[in-house]
């Protein structure tokens, strides 16, 4: 008996050991971001992180206890190589998720979710693009080493100490102790006796995200972030759903009457939307930017339609081109690009101009069925969409397809053919090289990621010279907006105002004349502002505003997991949910944006789950 029991404890603190040493090395491993906590930092990151430690340890125990109480009755080899199979995926899997978390977080900023798996199954060759070949290698290495070593560690603790029990009583009283035993695993488990289970909330101790960050076990935050991946409609509970309705009545556009206030010179213009990947308003001088780096943009910024106020809704590509393409804002927890059931019920820009006599296409030199996108394309009223396969393989040279130069040199292309469309064209053009690893076959700034900006800045503004000389150029409007912001500043923290500020630029012949925009809004309401300068019905785009109607509310919205921020010109917040605190909350009204930004998160989850 007493072997059993001990083989229980010793894996029990075997794996807490790991987790709890894990920190520190995860610390060292980012030691340029975590250079000032020094060795204090790491002794409360370990400290404040033994909840979901002690947790998760007794999440990976139970198995074992069950396998221990099987051999009082039975020392079949099958229960030894069971528990051998067992702790063989256990390892494997800890080795994945600690060295690709060590991997991810220096470019997203928060402990690993489900969000990586999404786009790895979606397309594993564009969720490897950012990364180069000696990383991918090295990274493989890496868990090939932890997970052999820790199935060692494990393998030599639970070497097979098992001791036959040939009396009845003994096998009995036995089991009956091992089951209480493993019953007292539920309590680190659940996370104490208190109403609250055990989150990844609980962990969080400073007001140093970073620090949080690390304190978390990335097993416990990927396991919460796939549990909570379709109860939309359980989510974001933070107040009674009559408030909450009440509220969103105020944040919502109550009159769908055309705006006195027109942009352009025609009723129905050509449109063309070009998101550019990671852009954001700290590129651009003309928005308190880094100076020479997107002189292109800012020198249209000067002769077209600038948004100062403007925020991207997310920090990741598929949140981004949904919120423009469908005005509906991004979710904290999930994308919803990933459910085509959900996506098909969406409206869409191109659906509403579609109807309206458009013709509509969709331009990307990267993979089209990376993170679902062609099936939301398609289902949004697309008639052709053009991607990396249309392109020879000799110019698909970029880790993400297609540079961007050949792929507006395609479009330019099909501009010079048709020359005067018979009907109105929507087109969209998404770039991609101002992406990691940042491979550019251009070079003007010693910095690489400044200058894959650069880059991409320069082929647009060669386009925007090249298309003035064609005849469709003065029955065109041109929207230019990132798809969020990427790289750049960089480390910037999920968790500021800045780290969603964007340009949003509407250049073209068909513009009435240059001016500045201070309203305040995100990518979302492009659709309503644009479909309301069209001429057409938005009442379906719910979360949608028109930026330039008197009576519409103005505010930006954004999300990040499992946080929100809203801004207007009086109160800048963000609320992190896991703490349920906000982490920023200034301006003349400070706290005023909280209730409103809770109900339509609220309001969005519901309207998510219904979809």
């Amino acid at each position: 008996m007493k072997d059993r029991i001990i083989g229980i404890i010793k894996i029990y603190v075997l794996f807490l050991l790991l987790f709890v040493l894990q920190k520190p090395i995860f610390m060292l491993f980012h030691h340029s971001l975590y250079a000032g906590a020094g060795w204090t930092g790491g002794l409360r990151v370990m400290w404040h992180g033994l909840p979901l430690d002690l947790s998760l340890a007794a999440y990976l125990t139970v198995l074992p206890a069950f396998f221990a109480i099987f051999s009082v009755w039975t020392l079949s080899k099958r229960l030894l190589k069971m528990q051998q199979v067992y702790y063989c995926i256990v390892t494997s899997l800890m080795a994945v998720i600690f060295i690709v978390n060590a991997g991810l977080y220096g470019y997203w900023g928060f402990p690993l979710d489900a969000t990586p798996l999404f786009y790895f199954f979606s397309s594993p060759k564009d969720a490897l693009a950012s990364i180069s070949l000696w990383q991918v290698a090295a990274g493989i290495g890496a868990m090939a080493v932890y997970g052999c070593l820790v199935y060692l560690l494990l393998y030599l603790t639970q070497r097979s100490t098992w001791k036959r029990l040939k009396l009845l009583y003994y096998r009995v009283r036995t089991t009956l102790i091992l089951l209480l035993i493993t019953a007292l695993l539920f309590i680190p488990i659940r996370g104490g006796f208190t109403v609250a289970t055990m989150n990844v909330g609980q962990v969080y101790f400073t007001n140093d995200m970073r620090l949080n960050h690390a304190a978390v076990n990335p097993i416990f935050s990927l396991m919460e972030s796939l549990a909570k991946q379709e109860n939309f409609g359980k989510q974001y509970r933070f107040m009674p759903a009559g408030q909450a309705e009440e509220l969103m009545r105020t944040l919502v556009d109550t009159t769908h009457t055309p705006t006195p206030d027109t942009l352009f010179t025609v009723a129905r213009p050509n449109v063309m939307i070009l998101l550019l990947e990671s852009f954001s308003s700290h590129l651009m001088t003309s928005l308190g930017g880094t100076p020479d780096v997107a002189v292109r943009l800012d020198s249209l910024a000067h002769e077209g339609i600038l948004f100062t106020h403007f925020y991207a809704n997310s920090f990741r590509t598929d949140r981004g081109v949904v919120a423009v393409l469908s005005g509906y804002p991004a979710q904290p927890t999930t994308s919803i690009m990933k459910y085509p059931h959900k996506t098909q019920h969406l409206p869409s820009i191109a659906g509403t101009l579609q109807r309206a006599g458009y013709d509509t296409q969709y331009y990307y030199g990267g993979d089209a069925n990376f993170t679902n996108m062609r099936s939301y394309l398609m289902a949004s009223g697309f008639r052709t969409l053009v991607s990396d396969k249309d392109f020879p393989v000799s110019e698909r040279l970029s880790k993400w397809g297609v540079h961007d130069h050949l792929l507006f040199r395609r479009l330019l292309q099909e501009l010079e053919t048709a020359r005067h469309d018979t009907v109105p064209a929507f087109r969209v053009v998404q770039t991609s090289s101002s992406h990691e690893p940042f491979e550019v076959p251009y070079r003007r700034l010693p910095n690489d990621r400044l200058n894959a900006f650069a880059y991409t800045d320069s082929v647009v503004g060669d386009f925007i010279d090249r298309f003035r000389t064609l005849p469709q150029w003065k029955n065109t409007v041109v929207l230019i907006v990132p798809d969020h912001l990427g790289c750049y500043p960089e480390h910037i923290s999920n968790l500021t105002e800045e780290r969603y500020h964007i340009p949003l630029l509407i250049v073209g012949g068909a513009v009435r004349r240059p001016r500045s925009i201070e309203t305040y809004g995100s990518q979302h309401d492009i659709a309503a502002t644009l479909l309301a300068q069209l001429g057409l019905p938005h009442g379906e785009f719910t979360f949608s505003k028109d930026l330039l109607h008197p009576v519409s509310p103005h505010f930006a919205f954004f999300t990040v997991p499992d946080a929100f921020g809203m801004v207007t010109p009086d109160n800048s917040l963000i609320y992190d949910c896991t703490t349920q605190t906000a982490v920023v909350d200034a301006g003349t009204r400070p706290g005023s944006n909280l209730l409103p930004g809770k109900a339509y998160l609220q309001s969005l989850y519901d309207d998510l789950s219904k979809r």
